[in-house]
């Protein structure tokens, strides 16, 4: 059992370095870029916050979760490709579970952290355009 957890730390800590590694940095971009999109879209419609909501309304988690999962599934499957091609290169195999873990931390887990915080400054910047209003002219 403490062969596959070594092997399985060390290949996650080999991914900082070597080829393809500027994918640690758009998968990430990629994922927040959509969630800003989203949180915008949900304070627009009045939704609340993503992220809390997936914890506090268990009957709306679900659907709230294929949301998600929609939103950034190109992102998730072009992370797929590129870790699954860093793997072919590196180790000369693909094991699964790494390629799960690296996927999910490169790109679910930024859109889940990031569309909330999107939606409350959305928020934030309607209401103050809309407490300002439209500038009247004389």
């Amino acid at each position: 059992m403490e062969e596959p957890l070594v092997r399985f730390w060390t290949d996650l800590v080999g991914r900082l370095s070597g080829p393809m590694t500027f994918r640690l940095i758009l998968q990430p971009t990629m994922a927040a870029l959509y969630a800003i999109r989203d949180g915008v879209k949900d304070a627009r419609a009045g939704r609340p916050a993503y992220f809390w909501t997936i914890f506090t309304h268990p009957e709306g988690r679900r659907l709230l979760l294929q949301d998600g999962w929609k939103a950034v599934a190109r992102v998730i499957g072009l992370g797929v490709v590129m870790d699954a091609i860093y793997q072919l290169i590196v180790v000369k195999w693909i094991y699964p579970i790494e390629l799960i873990v690296v996927v999910l931390l490169l790109a679910f887990v930024p859109y889940l952290l990031m569309r909330g915080p999107a939606n409350r400054l959305a928020r934030i910047w309607i209401s103050r355009k809309a407490s300002t209003g439209p500038a009247r002219r004389p």
